[in-house]
């Protein structure tokens, strides 16, 4: 997939100047308020990297990239502004974990070096879910593959949990789907240590003996 670069300011110039300087570097999308921004994200995204003003009106900066923070984790966020109060500076990285924050003006080698250092953070970022996600479903096959031989009615059971939460996450728009996955298929792997007879008697709903 393409690396997607989002710039946010309320003010067009600004927009059309780096959309002119840094054409043919990077795909941009501009937009000029948070919530169109959010809309498009929505929309069109996850985008690798997000750039914001920090004084927008309706929603300023701060806010706009902690929302973004919660909707997109994996987006890397920086904050673009005039002002260099350091108290702002701080409130934003803490709430928007901001990967950079820089001064206006900003010429056009600046921005461009430190869209190309959260490309490769992103890059990292993304390396490592995968990582983690293609060791863990390699380790849950294996699981699976043990319950299905040991206990076939657990392992069905967990398979239309699975089927179930996958329907679910997708509709509600959810990040990161396969942990919920991982979540039905283990919540049935305590059944290993059990007698098939006692589990299909717990799914039947009969009495268990001592």
């Amino acid at each position: 997939m393409p690396e997607l670069i989002l710039l946010v300011d309320d003010d067009r110039q600004i927009l059309d100047g780096y959309r002119r300087s840094l054409r043919g570097e990077f795909l941009m999308d501009t937009v000029l308020s948070g919530q169109e921004a959010l809309n498009l994200i929505e929309s069109k995204g996850p985008y690798a990297v997000v750039i914001s003003d920090m004084r927008m009106p309706g929603m300023d900066g701060i806010e706009f990239l902690r929302r973004v923070k919660s909707t997109a984790p994996d987006t890397v966020r920086i904050m673009l502004t005039g002002n260099a109060d350091t108290e702002t500076a701080i409130e934003a990285i803490n709430e928007g974990s901001i990967f950079r924050f820089l001064i206006k003006p900003c010429s056009k080698e600046i921005i461009a070096r430190t869209i190309t250092a959260a490309l490769v953070q992103h890059r990292l970022i993304t390396a490592e879910k995968q990582l983690l996600e293609q060791t863990l479903s390699g380790c849950l096959q294996v699981l699976s593959e043990v319950l299905s031989l040991v206990n076939p009615a657990a392992f069905s059971r967990a398979e239309r949990a699975r089927r179930y939460i996958h329907h679910v996450v997708t509709a509600m728009k959810m990040g990161n789907p396969w942990q919920y996955e991982v979540a039905a298929i283990l919540s049935q792997l305590g059944c290993v240590t059990l007698a098939p007879e006692t589990i299909e008697a717990v799914y039947r709903g009969d009495a268990l003996s001592e």
